[in-house]
């Protein structure tokens, strides 16, 4: 009886443990999940104001202070770094594929922060963040070129979507640093050539006061840190977790909007926020089966020649490492 006790006790210890973890962890999630959120709001309400009160319209100049930033912090980190993951050493193996992201990155701000010249707030972050109750009542109100802003935000939101699968293999397989660093080296040499090019004029016309000096200092301070927080949420969860975080941005908007731009308050505003906290518990608390086939899911990093006996003639090829679940277990026996 004693022993069955002691087991007994071993066995519920370890469950609560098990659970508790589980609640942290998951409690953990929501939490920075909501930074996020808190971050995207604070995007969208400072280029609302720079587009409607001041009349700034500068996405360019908008995106090129955050990739600046990028280029400042991440990508001298990078450029002082020995080895494999030096600057150089990464442009060497895989430039182009950060070219073509970069560019992607830069039309993707673009095209969203351009948006909020044509249509309102919720619409913007409806689309970017997907559809929930509440903000349908204020996002399909009328309003001047409501529908070339729709247009620009699903462009956008296409392009952001590619951006943050990438971000998400790169986050995982190869350097948070890496990706951000590589990310502001040429969003801020390809968005200053469009800055020079199709938006100079625009910046001019720009009346410069200290009113405008913050909202453009909270938008690059915001900006920087969604970018800078982002890969490491998206390492602990996914970027799935990530996209259903963000849709509590559009109701934060919604709350700052009733006090700001006079929305009407509606009590779904309530109901739509519990239910998206609600579906993200459950999605959370449910692990994902990731089945990861060889030919498909592939780790492109260059690894470490292995050593052998011969002499190997000509230039080392890049290797490629092939990852799967299966690999390390006993192979399963057939049923007949």
């Amino acid at each position: 009886m004693v022993s069955l006790s002691l087991g007994w006790c071993f066995y519920l210890c370890n469950n609560i443990s098990f659970i508790f973890t589980i609640c942290r962890e998951l409690l953990l999630s929501l939490a920075l999940g909501q930074v996020l959120s808190l971050l995207v709001c604070g995007i969208g309400l400072t280029s609302k104001y720079l587009a409607e009160d001041f009349h700034a319209n500068t996405p360019v100049f908008q995106s090129f202070l955050n990739y600046i930033l990028l280029f400042l912090v991440y990508t001298t980190t990078l450029a002082v770094r020995q080895g494999e993951e030096n600057l150089l050493a990464i442009l060497k193996r895989r430039w182009w594929k950060y070219m073509i992201l970069g560019l992607i990155d830069i039309e993707a701000n673009f095209l969203l922060i351009k948006a909020y010249q044509y249509t309102t707030l919720t619409s913007v972050q409806l689309h970017v963040t997907g559809s929930d109750p509440s903000s349908m009542s204020q996002a399909l109100t009328p309003g001047d070129h409501k529908l070339l802003g729709d247009l620009l935000v699903l462009a956008g939101a296409t392009l952001y979507g590619i951006s943050n699968v990438c971000e998400e293999f790169i986050v995982k397989n190869l350097s948070r640093v890496e990706f951000l660093g590589m990310i502001g080296l040429f969003g801020s040499f390809f968005s200053g050539i469009q800055l020079a090019v199709v938006e100079h004029k625009e910046l001019l016309k720009v009346r410069w006061d200290w009113q405008i000096g913050l909202l453009y200092i909270g938008f690059s301070a915001c900006m920087f840190g969604l970018y800078s927080f982002m890969p490491v949420v998206i390492k602990r969860t996914s970027a799935a977790t990530v996209n259903l975080s963000l849709l509590t941005a559009d109701l934060y908007s919604l709350f700052c909007g009733l006090f700001l731009f006079q929305y009407k308050f509606s009590g779904l505003y309530i109901v739509s926020f519990f239910i998206i906290i609600l579906g993200l518990v459950l999605y959370s608390s449910s692990s994902t089966y990731v089945a990861q086939d060889p030919r498909v899911y592939k780790q492109f990093r260059n690894t470490a020649p292995q050593i052998t006996d011969t002499p190997v003639a000509g230039a080392l090829e890049p290797s490629v490492t092939y990852t799967s679940l299966g690999q390390g277990m006993e192979e399963e026996p057939r049923i007949r």
